[in-house]
Order: C-alpha cells, then sequence, then structure tokens
C-alpha cells in the first residue's frame, strides 16, 4: 500500500478498531508566566481570533506569543502612566499635600492607560 502524504512527512496511524487514526501530539514549549495582560489577550483570541489561537496552539508558539504580549502591554502601560503623571503635574508633593486628590488623579491616569493599552495592543 503507498504511504500518505502524512507518512511521508513522518507520521504515523493507530489502528482503532477498523480505523487508522492518525498519532498528533502538540509540541512541547517552554512554560514562561503570563500576567493580566497576557491572559486578556488569550481570552480574546480564544473569542474572536480562533484560528490564529488554534494556530499558535498547534504550532507550540502560544505561551510564548502571550507572555510576549504581556510584557510589551506591561511596558507600555507603565511608560504612560509615567508620561501622563508628568503631563498632569501629579508629584510625591501634592502625594504629601492632598492624598486623596493625588488618589483621585492616579487612577484616573491608570483608567485611561489601561484603555490606550487594551486598544493598541490586547484587542488588536
Amino acid at each position: 500500500m503507498a504511504k500518505t502524504i502524512f507518512e511521508e512527512l513522518g507520521g504515523r496511524y493507530e489502528r482503532q478498531g477498523d480505523y487508522l487514526i492518525p498519532c498528533l501530539t502538540v509540541l512541547a514549549e517552554e512554560e514562561q508566566p503570563i500576567g493580566t495582560w497576557g491572559q486578556r489577550h488569550l481570552d480574546y483570541l480564544k473569542q474572536y481570533r480562533k484560528v490564529t489561537y488554534t494556530n499558535l496552539l498547534t504550532s507550540g508558539r502560544l505561551n510564548a506569543y502571550l507572555a510576549d504580549i504581556d510584557k510589551q502591554a506591561q511596558e507600555r502601560f507603565e511608560r504612560l502612566i509615567e508620561d501622563m503623571k508628568q503631563a498632569h503635574g501629579i508629584t510625591e508633593q501634592l502625594k504629601a499635600e492632598n492624598a486623596l486628590e493625588w488618589t483621585g488623579k492616579l487612577n484616573n491616569i491608570r483608567a485611561c492607560a489601561r484603555e490606550i493599552v487594551n486598544n493598541e495592543i490586547i484587542f488588536v
């Protein structure tokens, strides 16, 4: 019997009753920690980009991809916060003088930065 393309490429079949089932395995990949940003992007991929998610998963690159997205998003988030703090004049002196106002302004900046990161990196 002639070999199939799958067999020519190194694949093999396993007999299950009357059927030959291909033996498929997912490539092992190095586990890297994935933070909040990576988890958000993973949920987005699963819900809206199923083909991309499946391709990354079956190629063994999903974890590395999500770790990279997480790192990029965290760095962008921190940069945005620092830039916005300087632009709005939020200093340690304000924190010492009026902690409640400082907290409100910083929370507003974090919310704005989170929206920007979500729109630029996570939900793309």
